[in-house]
């Protein structure tokens, strides 16, 4: 979000940020089946101490992993054993006005321990790795005796955010789990964590929300959103709720629909129009407008690519994008496009590394496109 739209955003959009937030949701939309899994793992006495919950970002990973949280911190403290032979439970659900949700809710329940991204303060964004000092205080945590009786839960939230001396102080504790204690670990990206980490936890999966769903989450959630615009942010961000809003916020259906109308120019480009799209991207080194072009604009080409290999456009986000793909591939075949994606993502990604000049970066990702197109 920019530091503007943080700045003036209104009383509703702030609550409705706030029942979003994973630790003061208490509901889950779209993933009854991980529910079930989670609760057949407690009710079978055998749980598991790691658990790997993976899926694309904004999907209700970390809502789920703090709902599953919140259910083993309110069971009853175990008798000789961890479970203590209580009746088989139906749901992980815990109303909002119970005494552990409000202490995890706030950050106050001693046995609850959550590790993620601090804030870097100067820039304004959360920090590209998680702390390893923030890591480390894991294992201590884990193995202490627990302030209630109970279990000892831990939630790594951005687990493919460790470096390699945070992952092994993982490492170490799967390699020795304590009695007692539950640890979850939420990634956008969990094949790309160690192995050795993957083959230690149980693997959760969660898929992405069906449209509807992501509409009807807006509708609750997000009633500052004007009507027409949620079914359009929804087919943009696949099934990520999170990403919905995030685009909302940053203006992100307004600028791919200028993204898309520049574009259906092709083969040969608006050259004004084309220069006052990169001046409105490069105006302000902080109002995020680059990042989320970009962004779109890599995510558009891929979408094309693997559209093109289907052989099947997908349902347009906003009109035109049809007749737009239409007349590219008749101009080039799929090689070519996989080319062009993958030279303006490399582009981009050189931009950032060599503080190169944006608009110019901009310019230069058009003009493949057109060259491509011609």
């Amino acid at each position: 979000m920019s530091k503007a739209r943080a700045a003036t955003g209104s009383a509703t959009q702030s609550a409705a940020d706030e029942g979003l937030s994973p630790r003061r949701n208490p509901e889950l939309t779209g993933h009854v089946e991980a529910e079930q899994l989670l609760l057949d793992a407690w009710n079978s006495g055998r749980l598991p101490h790691a658990w790997l919950i993976g899926g694309t970002p904004g999907i209700g990973k970390a809502t789920l992993a703090y709902r599953f949280a919140r259910f083993v911190l309110a069971q009853e403290p175990p008798g000789d054993s961890l479970f203590g032979g209580n009746a088989p439970a139906t749901s992980l659900h815990l109303p909002s006005d119970h005494p552990v949700f409000r202490r995890v809710a706030s950050g106050g329940h001693a046995d609850l321990l959550t590790v993620e991204r601090q804030r870097d303060e100067k820039r304004d964004r959360l920090k590209r790795d998680i702390a390893v000092d923030d890591v480390r205080k894991i294992g201590p945590f884990l193995r202490r005796t627990s302030a209630e009786g109970g279990w000892r839960v831990a939630v790594i939230d951005g687990a493919d955010r460790m470096n390699l001396s945070g992952l092994n102080a993982i490492l170490k504790i799967l390699e020795e789990p304590p009695p007692g204690a539950l640890l979850l670990l939420i990634s956008d990206n969990p094949g790309g964590m160690l192995p050795t980490i993957r083959s230690r936890c149980r693997k959760l999966s969660l898929n992405a929300l069906p449209e509807d769903s992501v509409v009807n989450l807006l509708i609750q959630n997000r009633s500052d959103i004007a009507e027409e615009d949620r079914p359009a942010l929804a087919r943009l961000a696949e099934g990520s709720v999170g990403r919905a809003i995030h685009l909302a916020d940053a203006g992100g259906l307004a600028l791919y629909r200028e993204m898309i109308g520049l574009l259906s120019g092709l083969p040969r480009l608006d050259v004004a129009a084309a220069h006052a799209f990169g001046d409105k991207l490069t105006r302000k080194q902080d109002d995020g407008l680059y990042e989320t072009a970009t962004e779109l604009l890599v995510w558009w080409l891929a979408r094309f690519a693997r559209s093109l290999a289907r052989g099947q456009w997908p349902a347009e986000v906003v009109p035109g994008e049809a007749a737009l793909m239409t007349r590219l591939a008749n101009a080039r075949g799929l090689e070519r496009w996989v080319e062009v994606w993958e030279k303006v993502q490399r582009l981009f990604a050189r931009a950032e590394s060599a503080n190169l000049d944006r608009k110019q970066v901009v310019l230069n990702a058009l003009a493949a496109l057109e060259t491509a197109a011609t």
